[in-house]
């Protein structure tokens, strides 16, 4: 059975942090090297009060507002998420009330970060494939604001909040999901972590805060990113990432008609797409007015080339999702079935 992308709808917090306003915090980081560096220009910030599940309610309904769904037909929710609400209970069952989606579904959280949309779009055809689900509730969301301290002026400039919520189907959709290519590395695990809060490291109350070399300050409690070394891993296994998803699905480049990567910051995709040598009209980047919203950006980027009709006349799109763990995942989608 096949699986489809009907619908996509996503949600943005009210606050929004401006280049202009990390300038006034932080002087010596210019707007217009913030802009060109990044691609970012401003980014939405979840409010004190709103948390992973509440972003993800309100994407959900716009998606079943936006585009006619009737929730009742949802028979599984899958929550991509490294931000929950609570160790337990699951947040997707917090979410599954909340949308007063019916009790018969399944529902589950799983923990990724970059490449969990792509993630996601696998678990849901493996489940329709299976025949154990018709219509899948893909939802990522994500608060890595909360985790980044007030003086971290680089991650601060480069994350976003954001909820996206997708639905697969097994009806037709606006294109079918194909081949999938996966990957695990976790010895870069400590390259991009927030190390206290679980279990192995709980909240400390005597953390002290240190700056490196760049000014950025953060302690244990804090998202850590060692900038180089995620650089290094994305040179080295995404333009491997994207071979292998092209050989397995009998491709070249030439065959598609638009790379989406996972949106990460704008300088990065730039040294990815030169590397594995992406004509620049076929590599589609849609992050200045959100920044990097971990798992959502690459439904967050979707919705914006449907919406500028980037999607009209393509039969190949490429995928592909990489951070955090290290993971890497990618897939096609076949337009025009």
């Amino acid at each position: 059975m096949k699986a489809n992308i009907k619908a996509i709808s996503y949600y943005l917090p009210e606050s929004i942090l401006s280049n202009e306003l990390i300038n006034q915090e932080f002087p010596e980081w210019e707007i217009e090297k913030i802009s060109s560096k990044t691609g970012i220009n401003s980014r939405h910030i979840s409010a004190d009060d709103e948390f992973s599940s509440d972003m993800a309610v309100k994407a959900a309904n716009r998606l079943f507002e936006e585009h006619n769904i009737d929730k009742s037909t949802i028979d599984f929710l899958l929550f991509c998420t490294q931000s929950p609400d609570y160790f337990l209970p699951t947040t997707a069952c917090i979410i599954q009330e909340r949308l007063g989606l019916n009790t018969s579904i399944g529902a589950l959280d799983f923990n990724l970060g970059c490449s969990g949309f792509v993630y996601g779009l696998s678990l849901a055809k493996g489940l329709i494939s299976g025949g154990m689900a018709k219509n899948v509730l893909l939802i990522t969301a994500e608060t890595y604001s909360k985790f980044i301290h007030p003086k971290d002026k680089s991650n601060k400039t480069i994350f976003g909040d954001a909820g996206a919520a997708t639905l697969i189907t097994s009806e037709k959709g606006f294109c079918e999901l194909d081949n999938f290519v996966f990957g695990t590395d976790g010895k870069g695990a400590e390259n991009l972590i927030v190390k206290q809060g679980g279990l192995r490291y709980p909240v400390s109350s005597e953390n002290e805060d240190i700056s490196d070399e760049f000014g950025n300050v953060r302690n244990d409690k804090n998202l850590y990113m060692n900038g180089t070394e995620i650089f290094n891993f994305t040179g080295e296994f995404v333009p491997q990432l994207t071979n292998s998803i092209l050989e397995k699905s009998n491709l070249s480049k030439e065959d598609v008609d638009l790379f989406i990567f996972h949106q990460a910051n704008k300088y990065m995709l730039n040294h990815l797409r030169k590397k594995i040598k992406i004509d620049e009209e076929k590599f589609f980047i849609a992050m200045e007015d959100c920044g990097n919203t971990v798992s959502s950006t690459i439904p967050i980027a979707l919705y914006e080339a449907q919406k500028q009709e980037k999607l009209t006349a393509v039969n190949n799109v490429i995928l592909a999702g990489f951070g955090v763990g290290y993971s890497w995942a990618a897939c096609n989608l076949i337009f025009n079935q």
